[in-house]
């Protein structure tokens, strides 16, 4: 019987994790172990990034084990050593494997397979509700509200914003979030552009977008959604010279990465008028400082990393890394491979750090 290893948290459970698999049809013995994690925050570790639990006792588990699945597990070269001559896949239940050791798993002749795109729902969701939000100015309203002040003031004209059916919205980067949010701004009736240059213009014009250069989605939206790749030449892009090249009184949001995005800046064009509102889920670093004046603004709306928690990420992902793994048990070919070259098998779609 295989031995599979469940290291789950408290989003996805060591014990959910263990059930798709059986019922994704492994029969095997599941070592299970659960950090704490969104409970306690998750690190770097030895090699690996947005970790969550201890290596030693990881490293315990896997040997002698046919596979390791996890969510944020730190699998170090560590772990991974002490699983070498067994260890035959691990799945992660994320975008990108950023919390394995990809080089080291190599070397341990185990595949490393995930799930880009396992939480497009989520946050493409997200981003349509926060954007409404923050054009219609709600979160402010209803805090002034909270503490007791009644302000019909948002009646005025000048203060009130635009729906969705009426603005233009710029979509930076069209991966897989990207064009979700697109399908959803095309049932509202929003004209969308898009700045992507690995982008598919088929998959851009099924989805009714207009990809363009970057200064022309700048300057010609009224929301500007960040949903780029991290990579050195997309670091700090919103910078101050993009949203100074932003239409007067527009949006932005940003549910990618906090490094994406200069918050200095930001805060500079919140306080100026640039800016109408922000919505960001996602930081540099995380957490952000208690004492951020970012965060105290009222046309602010600020989440910790929240956009991609649903139910169900949690539940299809661990049926989703299930139906990888059992693959893979099996013989056959994994849809999403971060280390082909093990077996030779062809990587589908690269992955990302989302």
């Amino acid at each position: 019987m295989s031995a599979i290893v469940c290291a789950g948290d408290e989003f996805i459970s060591a014990d959910l994790l263990a059930r798709a698999l059986a019922e994704a049809g492994v029969d095997a013995e599941f070592r299970r172990i659960d950090s704490r994690w969104p409970t306690e925050p998750f690190a770097a570790f030895d090699g690996v990034r947005e970790a969550a639990g201890d290596p030693a006792r990881l490293a315990e588990l896997v040997r002698g084990a046919d596979a390791l699945v996890t969510h944020l597990a730190p699998l170090t070269a560590e772990v991974l050593a002490a699983g070498r001559g067994s260890l035959r896949v691990v799945g992660v239940t994320r975008g990108g494997p950023v919390n394995v050791d990809v080089a080291a798993a190599t070397a341990a002749g185990a595949l490393v397979v995930h799930l880009p795109g396992r939480n497009l729902g989520a946050v493409a969701e997200f981003c349509i509700g926060t954007m409404i939000c923050a054009m219609r100015g709600l979160p402010a309203a209803a805090s002034e509200l909270a503490a007791g002040q009644w302000d019909a003031a948002g009646f005025r004209y000048e203060r009130t914003g635009l729906e969705l059916r009426a603005a233009t919205v710029g979509l930076v980067g069209l991966g897989a979030v990207g064009l979700r949010v697109a399908e959803l701004l095309r049932a509202f009736g929003s004209t969308v552009l898009a700045h992507d240059p690995y982008a598919s213009a088929e998959a851009a014009q099924r989805v009714g977008v207009r990809l363009v250069a970057l200064p022309e989605l700048l300057s010609g939206s009224d929301v500007v959604s960040v949903h780029a790749r991290l990579t050195p030449e997309t670091k700090q892009m919103i910078d101050a010279g993009a949203l100074d090249a932003m239409r007067p009184g527009a949006v932005l949001v940003n549910t990618a990465r906090g490094e994406l995005v200069d918050t200095r800046a930001v805060d500079a064009a919140l306080e100026s008028g640039k800016l109408r509102a922000a919505v960001l889920d996602v930081f540099d670093p995380e957490p952000p400082a208690p004492d951020d004046p970012l965060l105290r603004r009222p046309n602010v709306f600020a989440t910790p990393h929240l956009a991609g928690a649903s139910r169900q990420v949690a539940e299809e992902s661990a049926a989703r890394i299930a139906a990888e793994v059992a693959t893979v048990l099996s013989g056959g070919t994994p849809g999403n491979c971060a280390n082909p070259e093990v077996t030779g098998t062809r990587t589908v779609e690269p992955w990302s750090s989302s």
